[in-house]
C-alpha cells in the first residue's frame, strides 16, 4: 500500500552519454543534480542511471546516488524503474522505486522502507521527482 509522502524533489539533468547496450540496442546513462525535501529536510541529491530501449519501446533503468541533508545527513541510494518517452524531444517520464542505505539518525528511517517515486524529466533536462514509503 502507498504510504506517507517521503519528499520532493527537482533538479537537472548534467550529462547524456551513450554506452553499448545488453545487445538490444545501445543504452543511455544520464547524471544528475536535484534539490528538495526528504523526511522534511533540505536536501541536495546527485545521481546517475542508465536506461534501455526494450523491444515494445518502453525504458528500463537502474542507478545509484548520494543524497546529503541541511542537518549533515548523508545516504546512498539504489534504484529501478520503467519508463516512456513522453514525444517531447528526450522527454521522459519513470516509475519506480529506491533503496536507500544511512548510518545518520535523522535518515535512518529510510534503510528498511521502499520509497516508490515519480520521476519527470521534460524535453529541456529539468527534473522533478516525488517519493512515496511503499508498506
Amino acid at each position: 500500500m502507498l504510504g506517507d509522502a517521503l519528499g520532493e524533489e527537482r533538479g537537472q539533468v548534467l550529462v547524456r552519454r551513450v554506452l553499448p547496450g545488453d545487445g538490444g540496442g545501445p543504452a543511455v546513462e544520464v547524471s544528475f543534480e536535484a534539490k528538495g525535501k526528504l523526511l522534511n529536510l533540505d536536501s541536495s541529491d546527485m545521481g546517475t542511471y542508465v536506461s534501455q530501449v526494450r523491444p515494445d519501446g518502453t525504458l528500463y533503468g537502474e542507478g545509484q546516488g548520494v543524497l546529503i541533508t541541511s542537518d549533515g545527513g548523508m545516504a546512498t541510494w539504489k534504484g529501478q524503474g520503467v519508463g516512456r518517452m513522453t514525444g517531447k524531444g528526450t522527454a521522459v517520464s519513470y516509475r519506480g522505486a529506491l533503496y536507500y542505505q544511512s548510518a545518520s539518525p535523522s535518515l535512518a528511517r529510510l534503510n528498511g522502507v521502499a520509497a516508490v517515486f515519480e520521476y519527470e524529466v521534460d524535453e529541456n533536462g529539468k527534473t522533478s521527482a516525488k517519493l512515496w514509503e511503499w508498506t
